[in-house]
């Protein structure tokens, strides 16, 4: 009997998933890549001699990865170097910088420093974010396909701790007192594109996955997870085609059928997955007459993340005064945050995130300079800033915050190259909807099942993976919707992900 033919449209961390997986099963597996590398958002940018990771550049969870390896009868240790960091971070407040730890006692101490009589707070969130992470995690290892999946028993089970409709920031409140501490454990909900004042209680287990599990850098960058999974993808036959862009969906009697490229070849298979970004695949890649709930007027009315304006910066020194990841927040970050929501606003005291490996990685940059990479959460595109006219003077900006708050003086003297990313970027070149970069927003009324659905619900044979499905954004809910979405397909064929 032929081999089930698997099409995936696009080369990102859900996509990839989904390769190995399905190649390891005996499927014939094809991912159709527009970029000439593996990775999407996850993938690498080589400026001259420095390397830079494009998007995550913290690796959480890394069981998860493990696990999906171990499907696979793979070691995920064997394809790449798994560094823990403790400290964790660099958190600079304008009168404060907290560094917390991954050693319980060693972030006692860290607190009681910096925040004198909040170490009982913290005894306390570890014990009650414990039980919590326990009893959500389950819940976004399976499908919500049918709303009579919110009938589970293991989903019944979680509703104490779902905390739906608390703010995170509030959730923090139970613990500390002081506002900033609160920050502490809030800033996380910029994983998904999320003010820790909007974000749903429920997102308090994302500084416990930190504080639980450990913060990891992968030498190299993030994005040899990426590379790594594409080897194991073609190690089990299945092809990944590069610089081979799609145009659209084949949808014939209600079913995906398979794809065009945008050479105009037609590609034929059993079943098709998407992993490009979410709104971007509908609105361009599928024809108007086969959405019925996904209409264009539909997409627009959804919520999106934020976007992020990025530096990558090739240095020629190191910078031993800073951590590995530090992070610099606005003198009213609270505002900052409801600037970035608004959309429409360029904040005046952004907060910022620096990326600094060259301290533990020297594979990344020559040796003696670092390859600096700078985030600065912003609006998405759909507040209309236009970055042609504003790219310049906020780029001058940061650069002036990296040598007033990071101490990187005369940082203009130790540019060797530089790339600047704006919202436009994403949108336009990455073709992320609204340029999101986290993709669809994480409130209550986008989750589980009224998130665009694992097996997809407008036609048949279709499966999502990536920030834009179930269970949503970051790289190890990513890596789930790659399984969840392989699990589905076996299911169907009447195999076992396990066996």
């Amino acid at each position: 009997m032929a081999k089930k033919k698997v099409i995936i449209i696009g080369a990102g961390p859900g996509g990839l998933t989904a390769g190995m997986i399905l190649s390891r099963k005996g499927f014939d597996v094809h991912i159709y890549e527009k970029k000439d590398i593996v990775g999407g958002r996850n993938g690498f940018l080589r400026l001259g001699d420095f390397t830079f990771d494009i998007g995550p550049t913290f690796f959480l969870m890394k069981y998860v990865l493990e696990n999906i390896f171990k499907l696979c009868g793979k070691e995920l240790g064997d394809y790449v170097k798994v560094i823990e960091l403790d400290p964790m971070y660099r958190l600079d407040f304008h009168d404060k910088t907290f560094i917390p730890s991954t050693g319980k006692e060693k972030m006692i101490e860290e607190i009681e420093r910096v925040f004198p009589g909040s170490s009982g707070g913290y005894r306390k969130y570890l014990e009650k974010e414990k039980k919590k992470f326990d009893r959500l995690i389950p819940c976004l290892e399976v499908p919500y396909g049918r709303i009579s999946d919110y009938f589970s028993a293991r989903l019944l089970r979680a509703i104490p701790y779902l905390d739906a409709h608390v703010s995170l920031f509030d959730v923090l409140g139970r613990y500390f007192d002081d506002d900033t501490l609160k920050i502490c454990f809030t800033f996380q909900a910029k994983y998904i594109g999320m003010s820790p004042w909007e974000a749903p209680g429920l997102f308090s287990i994302l500084s416990f996955i930190e504080h639980g599990g450990g913060v990891y850098h992968i030498e190299g960058g993030l994005n040899r997870l990426s590379h790594a999974m594409a080897e194991v993808t073609e190690e089990f036959g299945g092809r990944i085609h590069l610089s081979r862009p799609v145009k659209k969906l084949i949808i014939e009697d209600g079913a995906a059928k398979g794809v065009m490229l945008e050479d105009g070849s037609e590609i034929r298979g059993d079943y098709v997955i998407i992993n490009s970004d979410f709104a971007h695949s509908m609105k361009n890649l599928t024809d108007s007459k086969h959405r019925k709930k996904y209409t264009d007027s539909h997409l627009e009315k959804m919520k999106y993340s934020c976007s992020t304006f990025m530096l990558y910066l090739g240095m020629d020194r190191l910078y031993d005064s800073l951590n590995h990841h530090n992070i610099f927040f606005a003198r009213d970050y609270k505002q900052n945050v409801a600037e970035i929501v608004k959309s429409d606003i360029i904040s005046e005291d952004p907060s910022f995130y620096v990326h600094n490996p060259g301290l533990i990685d020297k594979t990344m940059a020559p040796e003696g300079k670092s390859s600096v990479y700078v985030l600065v959460p912003i609006g998405n595109t759909s507040g209309g800033i236009d970055w042609q006219k504003n790219e310049e003077p906020f780029k001058e900006k940061i650069l002036g915050l990296m040598e007033s708050r990071a101490g990187m003086n005369d940082i203009r003297k130790h540019i060797e190259q530089i790339k600047v990313i704006t919202p436009r970027y994403w949108l336009e070149e990455m073709d992320i909807y609204n340029g999101a970069t986290f993709n669809l927003g994480h409130n209550m009324g986008q989750m589980l099942y009224y998130r665009p659905h694992n097996e997809f619900e407008e036609f048949k044979n279709c499966y999502l993976t990536g920030g834009g499905t179930h269970p949503g954004s970051g790289l190890p809910t990513i890596y789930e919707s790659g399984r969840i979405s392989s699990e589905l397909i076996l299911k169907k064929e009447k195999m076992s992900l396990y066996t």
